[in-house]
């Protein structure tokens, strides 16, 4: 075989053969300052900017899209990108150079702060910068028509971009810079598009034939008739394994001693299960209402309403939704905390909730009055003291006493809580309070390596394989048995094959994924243990 390899990082899963397509030929950032004047104001421009994101945003499909687009509205509407200049009425005298000095500035000090959360987020910046930019100049975005085989390659996608193409079965991107953790990396995965990110400044002739592993983070240049053959048995191969899965997935999980794994969903969105069968699945294990309310927090009654819809989706099964979790990498428009030193660490999840009692309490009396319509659940993130919920039973009390003197019918939903703070995961037993937990393994694991899961310099110290992390989740697994508490884990880790036998080791047999890898995940339970 003479086909030349190139290794980068698997950034979405996937197999795919096509051609070399240049995204530098039509996309590229300008990273000066125009020597043109700008055709219309920039509070005006900023505005058509915001509009045009919006409507990315309605027609995305799913929430990680939705939240990036946010991201972007939020930081487009913040006064103080400005706040550098000493005279304002430099806005409407020198709109371009303005525009370009505060997003320079903005991208300088993610650039410089080298933490990974930031670096991620800088095509976001790139992004924005272009757009005003354009819209500031009357230049409009070139409409970027992909061949059917299109192996994409470029320094960066801005996610913006990724989301106005229409990607088809066939295609692929190799990134020379990014990141598996990127905003465009996260929206790849939900589109199953085979993505390598991280190959370096490798030299690439367009038209090239090309095939892309996006399994194993490979790129093969130039593949010959063998290698060719032997590509595409592999992908049928794995096509059939996927229909064959799909087709079991609506089958109970059990592994080869029969002992049943409840498999539940992930949801982000009230429109990712329009059509999803709820046969497939054993309920709904996480809503994350932090991103399925992004753009704004509704009304009680909206949210009772959008509740009331999921409980009629599961058909008696259990729908567990979890409280606001906003804070960390999760900005929401006005209750996030700002400038503070380590989010991750600061007022995020259920601490923050407390600081916001009167939106809390619209929440919580929301989920008991749709309570009536299903098997609800509510999940409390971030919870690190029995105190905290010894407050929220009280808050939960409140609300009942004020829905019967308003004659409005609730019901009591079973209380729990995210295990994603160390200091309660080693006090499961003296939980009195809880009715059911769930394992949030993204952080849980950060907290307990102390190694930040979007710190490139240290996320490999987040290794779940580590000996002290398996005894972390067999102790919890082991306290929650014994005091008869339901526990299941709704992280990442669960969604990874190549993870579930640990989980399954451990004794857990109540798991929750995202509806993609439903099929493939109870698959993997029914070949546990192996030989």
């Amino acid at each position: 075989m003479n086909s030349r390899r190139v290794f980068g990082q698997p950034a979405a899963p996937g197999l795919a053969f096509g051609r070399i397509f240049d995204w530098e030929n039509i996309e590229q950032y300008p990273d000066t300052v125009p020597d043109r004047p700008a055709v219309m104001p920039l509070p005006a421009a900023i505005e058509q900017a915001i509009e045009q994101l919006n409507l990315v945003r309605s027609h995305s499909k799913d929430a990680d899209a939705s939240a990036i687009m946010e991201f972007q509205i939020e930081f487009l509407s913040d006064p103080s990108l400005f706040e550098f200049l000493d005279d304002e009425n430099l806005i409407a005298e020198q709109p371009v150079e303005v525009w370009c000095a505060a997003m320079d500035r903005q991208i300088t000090d993610f650039s410089d702060s080298g933490d990974d959360y930031f670096l991620h987020r800088m095509s976001d910046l790139c992004d924005m910068r272009s757009r005003v930019l354009k819209i500031l100049l009357g230049e409009k975005d070139k409409t970027v028509k992909l061949p059917a085989d299109a192996i994409v390659v470029a320094e960066d996608i801005a996610p913006s971009r990724f989301l106005s193409i229409p990607w088809g079965p066939h295609q692929a991107i190799v990134l020379r810079n990014g990141s598996p953790s990127s905003h465009v990396a996260i929206l790849a995965r939900a589109r199953a598009l085979p993505m390598v990110v991280a190959v370096g400044p490798i030299p690439l002739m367009i038209g090239q034939p090309a095939i892309v592993n996006g399994h194993d983070g490979l790129v093969e240049l130039t593949p010959d008739a063998e290698r060719l053959d032997q590509f595409h048995r592999q992908r049928e191969s794995a096509q059939a394994a996927l229909t064959n899965a799909i087709e079991l997935s609506k089958l109970p999980a059990l592994t080869k001693k029969a002992e049943q794994v409840s498999v539940q969903i992930n949801i982000s969105d009230i429109r990712e299960i329009d059509h999803l069968n709820h046969e497939f699945c054993d309920g709904i294990g996480l809503v994350r209402t932090e991103l399925m309310f992004a753009h704004a927090l509704p009304s009680e009654t909206e949210q009772v309403a959008v509740y009331s819809h999921l409980l009629h989706w599961a058909t008696g099964k259990p729908v567990v939704i979890r409280t606001l979790d906003v804070g960390g990498d999760k900005p929401f428009p006005g209750l996030s905390m700002v400038d503070e030193a380590n989010p991750f660490l600061g007022t995020r999840g259920l601490r923050l909730s407390f600081k916001n009692i009167a939106v809390f309490k619209v929440q919580l009396r929301a989920l008991m009055r749709a309570a009536t319509h299903g098997d609800m659940r509510v999940m409390f993130p971030m919870v690190t003291h029995q105190s905290e919920l010894s407050e929220v039973h009280a808050l939960v009390d409140q609300c009942a006493a004020e829905l019967t003197h308003e004659s409005i019918a609730f019901k009591m939903p079973l209380l729990g809580a995210m295990i994603e703070v160390p200091a309660l995961a080693l006090a499961i037993k003296s939980s009195k309070y809880l009715q059911f937990a769930s394992i949030g393994t993204n952080d849980l694991m950060q907290y307990f390596m102390a190694a930040a899961r979007d710190n490139s310099n240290v996320s490999a110290l987040a290794n779940a394989m580590h000996p002290g992390f398996e005894r972390l989740l067999k102790l919890i697994v082991d306290d929650a048995n014994e005091i008869k508490l339901p526990v299941s884990v709704c992280g990442d880790l669960a969604a990874r094959e190549d993870m579930l036998p640990l989980l399954l080791r451990v004794g857990l047999r109540s798991i929750s994924v995202p509806p993609a890898v439903v099929p493939e995940i109870k698959q993997a339970i029914r070949r546990w243990p192996p030989p």
